[in-house]
């Protein structure tokens, strides 16, 4: 049986669902989480706050591995918004940038799915443990779906660098 929510449980979950719509909202938009665009501020914001209030609930009483995980997601994310300014990495800028944040929207899934498949439905949920193979291949399918698109977004950045080239080489 589920594990009822508390009221910071619920507080979680709604702020945790800011930048799974923001994240969605960006790469449907602009195909990626751009920081420089409004969902990705949105998307940024939302996750800090996901992550500062998954201290507030914790099912062992204490900090735990979710924990750490959300603290991890959020240094990749950061180092996301930090790699454009880095001009020792070249034209690798706007690929690692794009990779961070689209990995840290992956890494968000992970409690997510954890989460959703071990809750619901309330009387019978569709997983019993974090391991549960529904679970596993839910989470494969996110990754394969991550793979996809952050080589569908290497190619548009990789077609609007090519197509500034040649406005510069024409200009």
């Amino acid at each position: 049986m589920s594990h009822p929510l508390s009221h910071l449980g619920v507080l979680h979950t709604a702020l945790s669902l800011v930048p799974l719509v923001a994240g969605i909202y960006g790469f449907i938009r602009h195909r990626a989480i751009d920081p420089a665009t409004r969902s990705g501020k949105v998307y940024l914001l939302g996750l800090v706050l996901s992550v500062a209030t998954s201290f507030t609930v914790s099912s062992t009483g204490g900090l735990n591995p979710g924990h750490a995980f959300g603290v991890v997601i959020l240094l990749i994310a950061f180092g996301g918004v930090l790699v454009p300014r880095l001009g020792f990495l070249g034209r690798l800028r706007p690929y690692l940038a794009t990779f961070a944040l689209s990995f840290t929207f992956l890494l968000s899934l992970v409690p997510g799915t954890n989460e959703t498949l071990t809750r619901l439905p309330p009387a019978h949920p569709l997983a019993q443990a974090p391991l549960a193979p529904v679970v596993q291949g839910t989470l494969l399918v996110w990754l394969v779906l991550f793979v996809i698109g952050f080589a569908l977004q290497c190619w548009h950045i990789r077609a609007q660098s090519h197509g500034a080239r040649q406005l510069q080489r024409a200009g």
